[in-house]
């Protein structure tokens, strides 16, 4: 770890967490088996067995929860369907608006 975070020119390490782990591990003595430091933890993919079965869940508690957000995904879509008929309807009185400006103006220019 010292050899890959050593500042080549300066011949210091930059990162101040890496030198704070260097430090404490040198002054602590780990113990080296196979030529690698123990006990200073391991990656989180290598740390659970990649065979454990999955946690159970209980049909009832899924079928529950399944039901509840199908539930809220219809409330949504009803939602979003009467946001989108007042968008229609205000885009119509709004060109209903624009028409009527045009026939008491007819004289300005559009921009």
């Amino acid at each position: 770890m010292r050899r890959a975070y050593t500042n080549k020119k300066t011949g210091q390490i930059d990162d101040g967490l890496v030198r704070d782990v260097v430090d404490l591990v040198q002054t602590q003595s780990v113990p080296k088996k196979n030529g690698r430091l123990v006990g200073l933890g391991r990656r989180s993919w290598s740390a659970a067995p990649s065979s454990a079965p999955p946690p159970y869940v209980d049909p009832e508690v899924l079928t529950a929860q399944l039901k509840d957000k199908d539930d809220r995904i219809s409330a949504l879509e009803t939602q979003m369907a009467a946001q989108q008929a007042g968008y229609e309807t205000q885009k119509r009185l709004n060109e209903q608006m624009m028409e009527m400006m045009k026939r008491m103006y007819p004289n300005i220019q559009n921009p």
